[in-house]
């Protein structure tokens, strides 16, 4: 059992920045790919970013088109914990942010991963 706990969402002025963190319960967190995905009012989730586990081939990290360049996933094993590190913010990037766990390879599809925290809102004014 996996269990992720989103936090650092809020509320900020567009042109602003805010960081994610993603704490996740257990031993086996550097295995594990770890995904961010929104989902905006009215709007289908949304891939945003997301980085493989230890042991996965491939490529290291993805960003979605719409953040790459002002969006980084990170993460740091030592603390089980993934961040979202999100600047340039947009109004258009207002929604709840989902952290999500699969094993070891990274995906860009949401019905892939197995594991999900509560989410965290961003809200981006203009």
């Amino acid at each position: 059992q996996v269990q992720l706990v989103e936090s650092g969402g809020g509320l900020v002025q567009a042109g602003g920045s805010l960081r994610l963190s993603c704490a996740a319960s257990g031993p086996t967190f550097s295995i594990l790919a770890m995904g961010w995905f929104r989902q905006a009012p009215g709007k289908e989730r949304e891939f945003v970013a997301a980085i493989s586990g230890s042991g996965s081939i491939g490529s290291n990290t993805y960003h979605a088109d719409s953040v790459k360049g002002r969006f980084t996933i990170s993460r740091d094993n030592a603390k089980n914990t993934v961040y979202l590190r999100m600047n340039s913010l947009k109004p258009e990037d207002t929604a709840v942010y989902y952290c999500a766990a699969r094993a070891f390879v990274a995906t860009m599809k949401s019905d892939e991963y197995v594991h999900w925290g509560q989410g965290t809102q961003v809200t981006v004014s203009s």
